[in-house]
Protein backbone atom coordinates (compact mmCIF):
# COMPACT_ATOMS: atom_id res chain seq x y z
CA UNK A 1 0.00 0.00 0.00
CA UNK A 2 1.28 3.81 -0.85
CA UNK A 3 1.96 6.05 2.10
CA UNK A 4 -0.79 8.07 2.51
CA UNK A 5 -1.49 11.23 4.87
CA UNK A 6 -3.08 10.95 8.25
CA UNK A 7 -6.25 12.47 8.85
CA UNK A 8 -6.01 14.80 11.95
CA UNK A 9 -8.96 15.23 14.55
CA UNK A 10 -8.39 18.41 17.41
CA UNK A 11 -9.22 16.92 20.77
CA UNK A 12 -9.19 19.35 24.14
CA UNK A 13 -8.81 17.35 27.35
CA UNK A 14 -11.58 18.05 30.00
CA UNK A 15 -11.75 17.40 33.73
CA UNK A 16 -14.18 14.01 32.79
CA UNK A 17 -11.08 12.98 30.46
CA UNK A 18 -8.67 12.69 33.88
CA UNK A 19 -8.27 10.29 36.91
CA UNK A 20 -7.82 11.11 40.36
CA UNK A 21 -4.11 11.97 39.06
CA UNK A 22 -4.97 14.51 37.09
CA UNK A 23 -3.93 13.39 34.09
CA UNK A 24 -6.16 11.25 31.16
CA UNK A 25 -7.28 8.05 31.98
CA UNK A 26 -5.64 5.29 29.90
CA UNK A 27 -8.89 4.10 28.14
CA UNK A 28 -9.81 7.46 27.06
CA UNK A 29 -7.09 7.22 24.21
CA UNK A 30 -9.00 4.63 22.94
CA UNK A 31 -12.35 6.61 23.06
CA UNK A 32 -9.93 9.58 21.10
CA UNK A 33 -8.81 7.21 18.61
CA UNK A 34 -12.50 5.53 17.93
CA UNK A 35 -13.64 9.22 17.31
CA UNK A 36 -11.01 10.30 14.76
CA UNK A 37 -11.18 7.05 12.90
CA UNK A 38 -15.25 7.89 12.64
CA UNK A 39 -14.65 11.62 11.44
CA UNK A 40 -12.01 10.22 9.11
CA UNK A 41 -14.42 7.93 7.58
CA UNK A 42 -17.25 10.78 7.30
CA UNK A 43 -14.50 12.77 5.51
CA UNK A 44 -14.32 10.28 3.19
CA UNK A 45 -18.10 10.33 2.94
CA UNK A 46 -18.90 6.95 5.00
CA UNK A 47 -21.35 7.48 7.21
CA UNK A 48 -21.61 4.70 9.81
CA UNK A 49 -25.29 4.25 10.67
CA UNK A 50 -26.20 5.05 6.86
CA UNK A 51 -23.50 2.30 5.83
CA UNK A 52 -25.61 -0.11 8.35
CA UNK A 53 -28.55 0.37 7.18
CA UNK A 54 -27.69 0.24 3.38
CA UNK A 55 -25.33 -2.44 3.44
CA UNK A 56 -26.32 -4.67 6.75
CA UNK A 57 -22.90 -4.43 7.79
CA UNK A 58 -20.34 -2.65 9.73
CA UNK A 59 -16.67 -1.78 11.32
CA UNK A 60 -16.16 -3.40 13.76
CA UNK A 61 -12.83 -3.36 16.53
CA UNK A 62 -11.20 -6.79 16.34
CA UNK A 63 -7.91 -5.92 18.31
CA UNK A 64 -5.96 -3.07 19.74
CA UNK A 65 -2.74 -2.53 20.74
CA UNK A 66 -1.23 0.77 22.41
CA UNK A 67 2.09 2.44 23.68
CA UNK A 68 1.78 5.31 26.19
CA UNK A 69 4.91 7.58 25.94
CA UNK A 70 3.98 10.43 28.12
CA UNK A 71 0.57 12.05 29.70
CA UNK A 72 -1.90 14.10 28.63
CA UNK A 73 -3.23 16.64 31.08
CA UNK A 74 -6.51 18.77 31.41
CA UNK A 75 -6.78 21.65 29.24
CA UNK A 76 -4.19 20.11 26.86
CA UNK A 77 -4.82 20.74 22.85
CA UNK A 78 -4.24 17.25 21.31
CA UNK A 79 -4.13 16.30 17.50
CA UNK A 80 -5.45 12.34 17.26
CA UNK A 81 -4.37 11.09 13.82
CA UNK A 82 -5.48 8.28 12.29
CA UNK A 83 -3.79 5.97 8.54
CA UNK A 84 -4.18 3.22 7.32
CA UNK A 85 -1.48 0.71 7.55
CA UNK A 86 -3.02 -2.56 6.18
CA UNK A 87 -5.89 -2.84 3.90
CA UNK A 88 -7.39 -6.00 3.04
CA UNK A 89 -10.55 -7.54 2.30
CA UNK A 90 -12.33 -8.04 5.16
CA UNK A 91 -10.38 -5.88 7.52
CA UNK A 92 -7.84 -3.15 8.11
CA UNK A 93 -5.55 -1.96 10.47
CA UNK A 94 -4.71 1.43 11.01
CA UNK A 95 -1.99 3.39 12.90
CA UNK A 96 -2.90 6.29 15.36
CA UNK A 97 -1.55 8.69 17.04
CA UNK A 98 -2.14 11.25 19.87
CA UNK A 99 0.20 14.09 19.75
CA UNK A 100 0.17 17.13 22.75
CA UNK A 101 -0.12 20.51 20.64
CA UNK A 102 2.07 22.96 22.08
CA UNK A 103 2.92 26.42 20.09
CA UNK A 104 2.92 26.53 16.24
CA UNK A 105 2.06 22.83 16.10
CA UNK A 106 3.11 19.30 17.53
CA UNK A 107 5.55 18.90 20.11
CA UNK A 108 5.11 15.63 21.70
CA UNK A 109 3.89 12.05 21.32
CA UNK A 110 1.53 11.07 23.88
CA UNK A 111 0.25 7.59 22.35
CA UNK A 112 0.61 5.63 19.57
CA UNK A 113 -1.74 2.38 18.64
CA UNK A 114 -2.29 -0.13 16.18
CA UNK A 115 -6.51 -1.09 15.75
CA UNK A 116 -7.42 -3.82 13.60
CA UNK A 117 -11.11 -3.06 12.29
CA UNK A 118 -12.85 -5.67 11.05
CA UNK A 119 -16.24 -6.09 8.69
CA UNK A 120 -18.82 -8.01 9.79
CA UNK A 121 -22.50 -8.38 8.35
CA UNK A 122 -24.63 -6.66 11.23
CA UNK A 123 -27.27 -8.96 11.55
CA UNK A 124 -25.41 -12.64 12.14
CA UNK A 125 -21.92 -10.28 13.71
CA UNK A 126 -20.09 -13.13 11.12
CA UNK A 127 -17.15 -11.78 9.07
CA UNK A 128 -17.79 -10.73 5.55
CA UNK A 129 -15.98 -8.73 2.88
CA UNK A 130 -15.79 -4.88 2.94
CA UNK A 131 -18.04 -3.77 -0.05
CA UNK A 132 -16.07 -2.66 -3.06
CA UNK A 133 -16.96 0.40 -3.08
CA UNK A 134 -16.07 1.64 0.50
CA UNK A 135 -12.75 -0.43 -0.21
CA UNK A 136 -12.81 1.84 -3.07
CA UNK A 137 -12.82 4.55 -0.96
CA UNK A 138 -10.37 3.73 1.13
CA UNK A 139 -7.90 3.22 -1.20
CA UNK A 140 -5.54 5.95 -1.92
Amino acid sequence: MTEQQAYSWPVRIYWEDTDAGGIVFYANYLKFFERARTEWLRSLGVHQRELRESSGGMFVVGGASLDYRRPARLDDQLEVTARIAELGRASLVLEQQAWLLEGSGRSQLLCEGRIRIGWVDAAQMKPARIPASILQVLTP
